[in-house]
This record gives structure tokens, sequence and C-alpha cells, in this order.
């Protein structure tokens, strides 16, 4: 049957390719999708066949929905089938305003690729996994979807954003309701303030947050952070949750007083 695939949006980059790179440690081979096929995800394509496993990098934007028909067929013509899909294509807005001042052409663009092409592309894959379920092809069938601690921490100078991550969370649990029949279980995983490209314009403000004690553990969340917690998914080492929210975040949610 071959090793297992998996499936990463968002992978030229950042957490996607921390996820990338974690997978094909455990021998999965892995379809790397971004936006832009040159630079930064054949960056990825280099690194992660460095591992001794296969790479198909493949473009498309992920809130156009004829995206999602070429990416799945290119991932099934490649590897036959698609074990792993990890949502993980996100944008942050390209101003932060405040929720006054929020226009609907960004909170069109944040919600069509955070929410509803995450949405749709998950259906288009979901509906391959009962296939090969169905006919006995499947290796470990899981759905990850990256959201982050933005799902229920609200901050008003990127609600479209926030938005976007709380509707991600629930489609979480609505896959995992609506799969469960078949085996094939879904997870959330948030991830907290970690150190890429969406965050390094705001570095010196959780610098300061971070040193004041935000966290439990007084660091930077890493892509590699991220990437572990999929594989440990992958794996099956937490077969018996699925529906699982899992905050990789150095102990941001944990409440104090």
């Amino acid at each position: 049957m071959g090793k297992a695939v998996a499936l990463v949006t968002g992978a030229s980059r950042g957490i996607g390719r921390g996820i990338a790179l974690e997978l094909a440690a455990h021998g999965y081979d892995v379809v790397a999708s971004a936006t832009r096929l040159e630079g930064p995800l054949q960056e990825t394509k280099s690194c992660v066949e460095a591992l001794g496993v296969r790479c198909l990098p493949v473009a498309g934007d992920l809130a156009d929905h004829a995206c999602h028909v070429r990416l799945l067929d290119e991932a099934i013509d490649a590897f036959g089938r698609v074990d792993l899909l990890v949502n993980n294509a996100g944008v942050a807005p390209a101003t932060r305003l405040d929720i006054l001042e929020t226009t609907e052409e960004s909170y069109d663009r944040v919600m069509g690729i955070n929410l509803r092409g995450a949405f749709f592309f998950t259906q288009r894959v979901a509906r391959q996994m009962v296939r090969a379920v169905q006919t006995g092809t499947a290796v470990r069938p899981a759905i990850v979807f990256i959201t982050s601690i933005s799902a229920d921490t609200a901050s008003p100078n990127r609600a479209e954003y926030c938005i976007s991550k709380a509707g991600l969370s629930m489609a979480a649990q609505t896959f995992a309701v609506r799969l469960a029949e078949y085996g094939i279980n879904v997870y959330e995983i948030r991830p907290g303030v970690v150190a890429t490209d969406m965050t390094a314009a705001v570095k010196e403000k959780y610098d300061r947050l971070i040193g004041e004690g935000m966290l439990l553990q007084s660091r930077w969340g890493t892509p590699e952070d991220i990437g572990k917690a999929v594989a440990a998914l992958a794996e099956g080492y937490f077969g018996y949750a699925t529906g699982a929210v899992i905050e990789v975040g150095g102990g941001f949610g944990v409440k104090r007083l």
C-alpha cells in the first residue's frame, strides 16, 4: 500500500513547513500546497525530500473552489490517496483595524481563505477518505485543523481573523461528528504565539508580554512545536480522542489567580 500520504496546506513556510518536515521525519510522503509554486514552496520540497520521502508541491488559492478540485486531483494522481489532511493555510488581515473600522474587503478575504476555503476543501478530501475507508485502502485516516488561540481569545484589532478561527473550530467539531462512523478522526490544534512571518510585525509586543509572564513556558512557540503535535495525532497516539482541541501555546490558556 506504500507510505501514508499527508496533504498540508500553507506549507511554504512557518507552521506549515514545520508540520510538513515533522511528518516527513515520521515517514509520510507529503503533498505541500501554497499560493505560489516557486520560491519558498520549492524550499519546503527540498527539505522534505532530504528526509527520504517524496514531496509534491502544488500551487493554488484555497479561496478558489476550482483549485480544490485540481489540488486533490494532483495529490491522487501522484500518490493514489490522501490519508492525513492538515488544514493550515491561513492569512491575517493585511492591516490591523479596530473592529469599528473593519472593511468588508478584509473580512471577505480572511474568511474566504481561513474558513470558507478550509471548510469546502475538507469536504472534498473527506469524501475521498470515506471512499478509501470503504475500499480498505486508507492508512490511519485523519484530519487536523490548525486554528489559533484566537478561536476563543478576542482581539478587536483583527476581529475578522478571530471570527474565522472560531468558525474553523466549529468546523472541526462538526466534521468529527460526521466522520466518526468511518473511523476518520478529526482534531483541532490551537497554536499560541509562534515565531513566523505572520507574527514578525508584532514581535516587540509579544516579547514584552511573554517577559511579563503571559505564558507559563516563557518563550515563543516554534513551527516545530506545532509539527510535533500534528505528528503525534497522525501516528495515532490520540486515537481515542476524536474531536479533541489541543492548545500548543506554552500554557496560555491556563486560568490563574
